[in-house]
């Protein structure tokens, strides 16, 4: 890359009126800050990130309050040494249309590339091969993609591409009929012109006899009538009408992706970013035979300030977050610990099938097995429970 062609990066994190199939866990924490691997959902795209030759900024964009994410973005800019920012948005504008709002900021560093993360995305995040592709094609814009099942093809963005270019040939937002087993990862990298195309929209968009002319999708047409003029979603609005003309292309990922909409997806995902962190960050896994520290068994992370007893056994697939507290003899299988939380003796987190993630705070006393549950911040647990969410 040449030295003068800077990227900047925008993470796409939501807002409390989005994310509503991840509570309860999102009660206490916004979602991008509800950890995966001990570490917030959020970080694991703007970790990738790092990656990104002459990468100039990242920026994120929703509409969460503010002081969600200060404390956050601050001491994330000091460690990055790099100018993290929070944009948030009035209301919300849509996947592309919240980009185009902040647009003069975007565009502050006259940046060459423009990298698009969507947060609640779980994968190894490959920019800078994407980079190298899309300057290949001499497009618009690439987006990452990955095979799937048949069966599960029509719950994403569904496409077809040219299997010698990679250009983008039809693109279909969860389709009803199978399309292709080809998905849209949610990643993205575009030049500038992307302003370009969304603003076509939205002028556009203000006659509504000429929606005829950017999509011969009629229920495209009869969806966007009642849009607002700034509302622009980058599936449908850019992605479908564009398909075909030799601007947007494709990249595919052979590596893991998952769509982080659930509670129980936040545990496989935690598992995915644990078993990637043997090859990118090895320190961050716990290690310990059950001698001076506590057993450990697989993928493990614990916080540096948790306090966890030498007895006791600790994995696979759990993540321990700060200043908890686990007490002798206590086993923890598959499972996500929040801040401040206490196991006391003996309690038994040991469902290898389930989902047991504690909130903040949450205290499990002597002999008390949890399974397969999730329980809110600040409760006490005097009982054993099993399949239940704890309000």
């Amino acid at each position: 890359m040449e030295s003068s062609e800077k990227v900047v990066a925008v993470i796409m994190v939501g807002g409390p009126t989005k994310g509503t199939r991840f509570r309860p866990l999102s009660f206490n924490t916004p979602k991008p800050l509800f950890p995966l691997a001990g570490q917030p959902m959020v970080h694991h795209p703007i970790s990738a990130c790092k990656g990104i030759t002459n990468l100039a900024q990242i920026f994120l964009i929703g509409f969460y309050e503010e002081r969600d994410f200060a404390l956050y973005v601050s001491s994330l800019s000091n460690e990055l040494r790099l100018p993290v920012r929070y944009l948030k948005e009035d209301k919300p504008h849509g996947s592309a249309g919240g980009i185009y709002y902040f647009r003069d900021i975007i565009l502050e560093d006259s940046p060459s590339y423009i990298f698009l993360l969507n947060c609640d995305v779980c994968c190894n995040f490959p920019l800078p091969d994407m980079l190298e592709a899309h300057k290949r094609s001499g497009g618009m814009g690439t987006i990452l993609v990955k095979k799937v099942s048949a069966e599960s093809a029509n719950q994403f963005g569904a496409l077809v591409a040219d299997p010698v270019t990679n250009e983008l040939l039809h693109y279909t937002e969860k389709p009803e009929t199978f399309v292709s087993d080809l998905i849209n990862c949610g990643v993205y990298v575009f030049t500038p012109e992307i302003f370009d195309a969304i603003e076509d929209v939205s002028v556009h968009r203000e006659g509504r006899a000429n929606l005829r002319r950017i999509s011969s999708f009629e229920a495209l047409q009869s969806a966007t009538r009642n849009l607002p003029t700034d509302f622009i979603r980058l599936d449908q609005d850019i992605l479908s009408p564009l398909a075909g003309k030799k601007r947007l292309y494709t990249h595919q990922t052979m590596e893991f992706w998952e769509q982080i909409k659930t509670p129980g997806m936040s545990l496989k995902c935690s598992a995915l970013y644990l078993a990637q962190f043997q090859l990118t960050s090895p320190h961050l896994l716990a290690t310990g035979n059950g001698t001076k520290s506590a057993n450990i068994v697989g993928d493990v992370y614990i916080h540096p300030s948790a306090k966890v007893h030498p007895t006791a056994k600790i994995g696979p697939n759990v993540s321990v977050s700060a200043n908890v507290r686990v007490a002798a003899g206590v086993r923890l299988i598959s499972c996500i610990i929040l801040d401040d939380a206490e196991i006391m003796a003996n309690g038994d987190f040991n469902d290898k099938l389930g989902i047991t993630i504690l909130g903040e705070a949450v205290i499990v006393e002597d002999e008390v097995v949890v399974t397969n549950s999730i329980v809110l911040p600040n409760k006490t647990l005097n009982l054993s429970v099993a399949e239940e969410i704890i309000l």
